[in-house]
């Protein structure tokens, strides 16, 4: 693990640290990569977090959301401990078997879904896969497919 002190910042409505960039470059180095979503875990103020590090506007950054630390946004400009390395764990998450079957009903539908990039698809499945009821997830299923068809919006997209 990497450990320091960042100030909380913010972008928009989103707060953040700054990874310093040799502890960047001890996780990029693990990663096998520098580009990309790297995936990582530690902990704020010895409370553990699962997390993103991500580029955004050229600056590598780790937001600290609300799971990550309580009411977040009210803590901007407060320093805080972290300490962070890179998740080695897979993260991927199989096919919802619901969505799996309705794509293998329609293969206009799984045509275009498997010409999604990875980080799409894996949003779609993401969201139907963190549904509770069972009517929710076909219904959800139904408005997948239909995005995939050209019909309607999705996870807040109103186009493929």
């Amino acid at each position: 693990m990497h450990s320091f002190k960042p100030r909380i910042e913010m972008i928009g409505v989103n707060p953040f640290v700054f990874v310093p960039s040799d502890i960047q470059g001890a996780i990029f180095a693990k990663a096998g990569k520098s580009k990309g979503p790297v995936p990582i875990h530690g902990t704020v103020n010895g409370k553990p977090f699962t997390q993103t590090l991500v580029r955004y506007a050229g600056e590598w950054r780790l937001y600290i959301n609300t799971t990550m630390l309580k009411d977040s946004p009210k803590h901007v400009g407060e320093i805080i401990d972290i300490s962070v390395d890179f998740d080695e764990r897979d993260r991927s998450l199989p096919l919802h078997p619901v969505l799996e079957a309705a794509l293998e009903k329609d293969a206009h539908a799984r045509q275009v879904f498997d010409s999604l990039r990875p980080s799409h698809r894996h949003e779609i499945n993401r969201y139907i896969t963190h549904l509770k009821s069972e009517a929710k997830i076909q219904e959800n299923v139904q408005r997948a497919v239909d995005f995939l068809n050209g019909k309607g919006t999705f996870v807040g997209r109103d186009k493929v």
